[in-house]
């Protein structure tokens, strides 16, 4: 396996999926970006909340070494707070961050094992969750974006 391919293309997938989110949260109001369908779902700011706790935790505190004190339950019950601006832009700091932790990552930081949640994984079991955690959330703000917006994106 080709690590350096690896750690530089987790990097760039979330900064891609970073600007999907921004793409399709930049034409809704502050209401929309808090609205949910039901008490079971979650809002666009709520998975801007948890995507930063996640990426945090596992890549920059795991990862990174950085310290870091994750409140879960709040970025889901959360019903207001913040705006689109203030969580966007809270998310693409953490996103710059984990890709500068991701980048600077060896074959041995790869192989080092850790706890997280629970679980005992190693680096490239992290990295791989962070993408892809990532990558699912995007496309649920995708979705919701679009039913709110009632139009095409264009996010490709």
């Amino acid at each position: 396996m080709d690590d350096r391919r690896f750690l530089e293309l987790s990097a760039d997938y979330l900064g891609e999926y970073v600007k999907k989110i921004r793409g399709s949260i930049e034409g809704l109001s502050e209401e929309q970006i808090w609205w949910r369908p039901n008490d079971a779902s979650n809002s666009i700011a709520n998975l801007l909340l948890h995507l930063g706790g996640n990426l945090s935790e596992w890549v920059l505190a795991a990862l990174g070494g950085r310290p870091y004190e994750r409140q879960r339950a709040l970025e889901f019950s959360a019903r207001e707070g913040a705006g689109k601006a203030a969580l966007l832009g809270r998310l693409e700091e953490v996103v710059a961050s984990c890709q500068q932790v991701v980048r600077g990552l060896t074959a041995a930081d790869l192989v080092a094992r850790h706890r997280i949640r629970g679980s005992d994984v190693d680096g490239l079991e992290a990295v791989y969750h962070a993408v892809e955690h990532m990558s699912y959330h995007t496309g649920q703000i995708a979705f919701i974006a679009k039913q709110l917006a009632g139009k095409d994106l264009a996010l490709d």
